[in-house]
């Protein structure tokens, strides 16, 4: 199967004025046609740091795309890297220029002068119809190599994607395979403890393996090329397996789950009413869990009497209190169940700012087990 690399273009970009959401789309697109994806990067509106890239990733891929760079003005300069990129000159086409005249005409404008700029593409390329922007596309061939801008408008680009690009990739490279992703969430483990149990897996090359660390979570990406969805779905279930197996409870969810409804979905599971409250979180918990109390500044010493307070006042089964002090680094859960009181004080050697997401995902975490648990377990 091929391999693709995929360059965004523009200084905004490298300036943290606007967010890169094409490399994604792309990746996510391009995975699920079962071609490799080998580097992404950012290039500023520079051409020959750009063409320096092109040329780079064509040594290292068949497919390289950009996105980004393909406007009206001097700061639009992908056409003239990609052309320096593989050799040629620009080359004016008329038929883009009349689509480019037709765009525009829409909105009751005339087209500017410099506007034909977007109708030169590299001697030779392929040109490939915008009807959703003034920017034409092009493919440059090679007998390796094929080499797609595309426009960095996300809306354009991904409607050009499917429309033109994709059709044109499954025919020159003969795409009959995909790649699906499963990802499964796991909370109460660090990465370091899942790569001893399942580091084995994360050895393998068809399913791989790996994980991604967040604040609190640990993602498990299992990923398997195959012919067909039905051939890969069970390649997947074979690891997801044996992953559950080693890992047990620890595995909270899957794809798009939450843990703050595996945990909701765990209490009611149980039959328990629920009462909440934070503090020192900025409101990070009551958006987890709707009907949160924040309450601020509460003293440490009687936080499990304001918990106890809260249960009785509105009558549940089951109450979790989070206090976090950014400052010490520190914060205490307490949780109240039929089956008793329980209280932990948690020390976190991470950014600060990271410290109310991370005690809300234990406490959480923390809540979904508890409830889960067996009588006999919690005797």
């Amino acid at each position: 199967m091929p391999s693709a690399e995929i360059i965004t273009i523009g200084t905004e970009i490298l300036l943290g004025e606007i967010v890169d959401t094409n490399t994604r789309y792309l990746a996510r697109t391009l995975r699920g046609l079962g071609v490799d994806i080998y580097r992404t990067i950012t290039i500023g509106d520079n051409v020959e740091r750009i063409a320096d890239a092109v040329r780079n990733s064509m040594n290292r891929a068949e497919i390289v795309i950009t996105t980004g760079g393909l406007g009206p003005t001097v700061d639009d300069p992908t056409r003239e890297a990609i052309a320096r990129a593989v050799g040629v000159e620009l080359e004016f086409r008329a038929d883009l220029w009349e689509q480019i005249v037709a765009i525009i005409s829409r909105y009751g404008r005339k087209p500017s002068e410099n506007q034909k700029r977007q109708a030169h593409v590299p001697k030779g390329a392929l040109a490939i119809p915008n009807p959703v922007g003034t920017a034409p596309c092009f493919v440059v061939e090679t007998e390796r190599n094929a080499v797609i801008s595309l426009p960095g408008v996300p809306n354009e680009m991904e409607y050009i994607l499917h429309e033109s690009i994709i059709p044109y990739l499954q025919k020159r490279f003969n795409l009959n395979e995909i790649i699906k992703i499963r990802i499964l969430h796991c909370s109460g483990l660090g990465e370091g403890n899942i790569d001893e149990l399942i580091g084995d897996l994360e050895t393998l090359s068809n399913p791989t393996v790996g994980l991604a660390a967040h604040t609190g979570i640990v993602d498990i990406r299992i990923a398997a090329k195959a012919k067909t969805e039905a051939e890969a779905d069970a390649m997947i279930a074979g690891i997801e397996k044996q992953v559950r197996e080693r890992l047990g409870n620890f595995v909270f969810g899957v794809d798009d789950d939450k843990l703050e409804d595996a945990a909701l979905n765990a209490v009611a599971k149980r039959g328990w009413t629920l009462t909440v409250i934070e503090s020192g979180l900025d409101g990070l918990l009551a958006r987890a869990i709707p009907h949160t109390a924040s309450l601020p500044d509460l003293d440490p010493a009687s936080f499990l009497d304001v918990l106890r307070a809260a249960r009785t006042e509105s009558n549940t089964d089951a109450a979790l209190g989070v206090m976090a002090n950014v400052t010490e680094r520190s914060a205490v859960m307490a949780l109240i169940t039929p089956r008793g009181e329980k209280t932990h004080r948690i020390t976190y050697g991470g950014p600060p700012r990271s410290l109310p997401r991370w005690s809300v995902n234990l406490a959480l975490n923390w809540l979904r087990l508890r409830a889960q648990e067996n009588d006999a377990d919690a005797a």
